[in-house]
């Protein structure tokens, strides 16, 4: 790994720690005005990350879940920025199951080319660059990734969110040969493709750009792809942070063989 993703995971780890002393002892919950959770983890741990990416990278401006409130007007001038969701799952987190992760991505353009996901339950860090590579680091041991295709007849492993079930989800996955469905929370839906554990991973409600930036960069970097329903490529720092629908899968021909992409 070069310096920079050196850094960028004792940053996310750090950042990890301070999530689970909070999460180790009692804490309060508040709501956003969205009606999503907040904790103090959340803040420290946007604080931890916030200051050292200003810190070494002075002129990259930086966009966190818990520091949103960015115009478009200031954003659609930046060439390159970091896209940070301080602590992704506070859902949870709050329930106390472990599936949370730290997420902090570099985004050059409109597509991210660096991502970091750590689970600090775990202790389980990806890291990527799209350019050179992805890896798995857990227990001081480093594991390079690379996604492949399910083996025709194979039943296919598709991983889904927890907090987030759907209607819609469940009659595409009708549509899949021997779907077997794995329950994930948080950005480690990603990390579970990348890794082998899951072929696929669809989500058809609503995220943010800061909840799968990251997740882009490493499923990307593992061979990967991440799209639209259309089969275009997910793109960032839109006039709306809010992201569409996107299936994550080893490729465009596999979804285009599994009939979820639109005929040419």
């Amino acid at each position: 790994m070069t310096d920079d993703l050196a850094f960028l995971g004792d940053l996310a780890r750090r950042a990890g720690a301070a999530i689970l002393e909070v999460y180790a002892g009692d804490f309060a919950v508040e709501e956003k005005p969205d009606h999503s959770p907040l904790t103090m983890a959340d803040t420290r741990s946007h604080t931890i990350i916030v200051e050292a990416l200003q810190a070494r990278f002075p002129h990259i401006p930086v966009l966190s879940e818990e520091g949103k409130d960015v115009p478009f007007a200031v954003r659609r001038s930046w060439p390159l920025f970091w896209l940070v969701d301080p602590l992704d799952g506070t859902k949870e987190f709050v329930k106390r199951n472990g599936e949370f992760t730290v997420n902090i991505a570099l985004v050059e353009g409109d597509q991210p080319v660096l991502g970091l996901i750590y689970i600090p339950v775990t202790d389980r860090l990806y890291v990527a660059d799209t350019r050179q590579g992805c890896w798995e680091i857990a227990e001081d041991r480093e594991r390079a990734l690379r996604i492949e295709e399910p083996a025709a007849g194979l039943p296919v492993r598709v991983v889904t969110s927890r907090s987030h079930p759907s209607p819609d989800l469940n009659r595409m996955l009708a549509l899949l040969p021997h779907p077997q469905t794995i329950i994930k929370g948080s950005a480690a839906k990603f990390c579970a493709v990348a890794a082998g554990e899951a072929d696929f991973y669809p989500r058809l409600g609503p995220t943010w750009e800061w909840d799968t930036a990251a997740g882009q960069a490493i499923v990307t970097a593992a061979g990967g792809v991440m799209l639209d329903p259309q089969g275009n490529v997910f793109r960032y720092n839109k006039t709306e942070l809010v992201n569409g629908p996107f299936f994550v899968a080893p490729s465009r021909d596999w979804l285009d063989r599994a009939g979820l992409l639109p005929g040419e």
